[in-house]
């Protein structure tokens, strides 16, 4: 049988709980560097699907191609899930301020979105999480590869 990107592999799999749990956990390292009247609601859930989803699709598909392939394809997931996560979160927020009128149209909601993204994004530049979020690609990316290796 011909492998195609689409085949479900215990790399993708190990690839996409990873990605999960790193988003959790980095949801965690995120709360308290958020001014503190933020309501986080389902935050760490839409991170965790987020990471699910980009681990499979992006990472998972990228291993068993080499350990520096598998490597890149955990740094590479985890920007991803970074840039990702902005533009959820930031369209979420963007959503709320829109209900409450303060928008007068469509471009000005999207120009809304950047703006909240930018903040979000400048509340992301902390040493630990950028560490954290580093390292946690660097392990997703080897232990994916030895996965790929071990069980193909």
């Amino acid at each position: 049988m011909p492998h195609t990107d689409n085949m479900p592999t215990a790399a993708r799999a190990m690839a996409a709980l990873m990605m999960a749990v790193l988003g959790w956990f980095a949801s965690e390292m995120i709360r308290p560097l958020m001014p503190e009247a933020t309501n986080f609601g389902v935050f760490n859930y839409v991170n965790v699907a987020l990471g699910l989803i980009v681990g499979w699709r992006i990472t998972g598909k990228n291993l068993g191609r080499g350990w520096s392939n598998g490597i890149s394809a955990g740094l590479t997931g985890v920007a991803c899930l970074v840039v990702l996560g902005l533009f959820v979160q930031s369209l979420n927020k963007m959503l709320g301020l829109a209900l409450d009128g303060r928008f007068g149209g469509l471009m000005e909601g999207i120009n809304g979105m950047f703006l909240v993204a930018t903040e979000y994004g400048s509340i992301l530049l902390d040493g630990p999480l950028i560490g954290f979020l580093v390292a946690g690609g660097l392990v997703i990316g080897v232990i994916g590869e030895w996965v790929s290796h071990r069980w193909s």
